[in-house]
């Protein structure tokens, strides 16, 4: 490690040292099933969420904390995976697991690392930059994650507890917490979707954009693409990197979106106050904005259109599909079109009970649908399908009284995105969505002690100053 990344480290160290106050310990462990004391919280995910939710509770001094996380160390969240971009989409300069200390913000970690002039140079974040950034942060603000270790099932446990099976090493194990966490991105509630007509091809034809893809095999063939968000365009441009003799990229919308309307809402009123909204304006802002879908970059589209055999085709939703020898014929509303491979780029779905963990619940997690009527012009049976979450970005139950104990889970993802705006994916949101949710968690923890605080404040009889006996006469 370099001279300017070692100084930084003791930056961060002497920074959150001066910051520390209230620096006090107020938890104490209770006593799982097991006899061991239970986590306190337990954060499923150890990308960029699940860091900066573990740092904002150790700064609230809640440190009996596990984060698992089900991937490799180092390749935690979409970054080195099926992220396929060549850099990130926010500007540089927008912060995010920092929490507002600037030697931990990416920029801080850039110029230690390459300079303040290559900073200055700089357009956006490459995308395995920020991959390794996170590597330092977590190294730098004292986080470990235990990897290859998977959620598979969350119940209700004795004492208010929850329990969460997982698998780790080849063992299955019960850990015990107040709280957990779900920070798993982009299918925390559901999957990536593949739309209906194309979904009963082999996988050998058809994969998601988030799926593992082996884009060499690619090579010389017909590849078609479906969607046309950023993560659309990503796919399109890495097959054709890879060699694709075409790509066809079929855009549902009469006319591709290019308005980005995440660029509009990245003020702090909206990020921090969004979710203090009634039901009426959080549902017409988010039904707005993700019906909208979100835009890409000019460098995103630029990427793909400098290939002779890019194609984009509007107002092309695929219609059927059919197996044909070792390719798949697609019709549209334009015509037919064949292809060797289709890649899904068509986003996600919520479907709670496409969840291993959340299966034997999900039918009790209360859905926009089950608290909320729109008016008839602003209906949307895809968007009542997302989860409604308390204030503490808690499950909340559809049937009261029933599954009490998920009021302890809490989400932090884009399912998140109908209660709480921008928030569980999105780093421009961090600063403000994070605190939020930790707030929510110290809030849970501390009223659930509340008995025991007051015992400690009634037997607290430490004296500030000793007044000397007065001598007798």
């Amino acid at each position: 490690m370099s001279s300017a990344l070692v100084a930084l480290e003791v930056q961060v160290h002497d920074d959150l040292a001066k910051t520390s106050h209230p620096s006090a310990p107020w938890l104490e462990p209770k006593l799982g099933p097991d006899g061991q004391p239970a986590l306190d919280v337990l954060i499923v995910g150890g990308g960029q969420s699940g860091l900066t939710i573990a740092f904002g509770l150790k700064r609230s001094q809640v440190t009996n904390i596990l984060i698992i996380d089900k991937a490799e160390a180092g390749s935690e969240g979409p970054w080195l995976s099926y992220a396929r971009m060549h850099s990130l989409r926010s500007p540089k300069d927008f912060s995010g697991p920092d929490l507002d200390t600037p030697s931990l913000t990416y920029q801080s970690w850039h110029e230690a690392r390459f300079g303040k002039e290559d900073w200055e140079r700089l357009d956006l974040i490459p995308r395995k930059l920020w991959a390794e950034y996170l590597v330092w942060f977590k190294r730098a603000v004292g986080l470990t994650v235990r990897n290859g270790c998977e959620l598979l099932e969350i119940g209700p446990a004795a004492d208010g507890l929850l329990a969460a099976t997982v698998t780790h090493q080849g063992a299955t194990n019960t850990l015990y917490a107040r709280k957990i966490v779900l920070a798993t991105g982009q299918e925390a509630m559901g999957n990536w979707t593949i739309p209906e007509p194309v979904r009963h091809l082999p996988s050998r034809l058809v994969a998601r954009a988030s799926d593992p893809i082996d884009f060499a095999k690619l090579a010389g063939r017909t590849v078609a693409v479906i969607g046309a968000g950023a993560t659309a365009f990503d796919n399109a441009a890495t097959a054709l990197e890879a060699g694709a003799a075409e790509v066809h990229l079929l855009c549902r919308r009469a006319k591709i979106q290019v308005i980005q309307p995440y660029r509009w809402l990245t003020f702090r009123g909206f990020l921090r106050h969004f979710c203090d909204l009634d039901d009426a304006w959080r549902w017409r802002f988010m039904r707005a904005i993700l019906e909208l879908r979100e835009g890409f970059p000019q460098a995103t589209y630029d990427r793909c259109a400098k290939f002779s055999d890019f194609h984009l085709h509007e107002g092309s939703p695929v219609e059927t599909a059919q197996e044909v020898g070792d390719g798949i014929q697609l019709q549209t509303p334009q015509g037919s079109l064949s292809a060797n491979f289709v890649i899904s780029a068509a986003g996600t779905e919520i479907d709670f009970a496409e969840r291993r963990e959340l299966r034997k619940f999900a039918g009790n997690i209360a859905t926009w649908a089950d608290r909320y009527r729109p008016p008839e012009n602003e209906q949307s049976p895809r968007l009542g399908r997302y989860p409604y979450l308390a204030d503490d970005y808690a499950l909340t139950e559809r049937v009261a009284g029933a599954t009490p104990w998920i009021g302890n889970i809490h989400l932090f993802a884009f399912a998140s995105t109908m209660s709480f705006g921008p928030s569980g994916s999105s780093i421009n949101a961090m600063t403000t969505a994070i605190p939020k949710l930790v707030y929510g968690l110290t809030r849970g923890l501390f009223r659930a002690d509340i008995e025991r605080h007051w015992t400690s404040f009634k037997a607290y009889d430490v004296p500030q100053a000793v007044i000397p006996a007065k001598s007798g006469r």
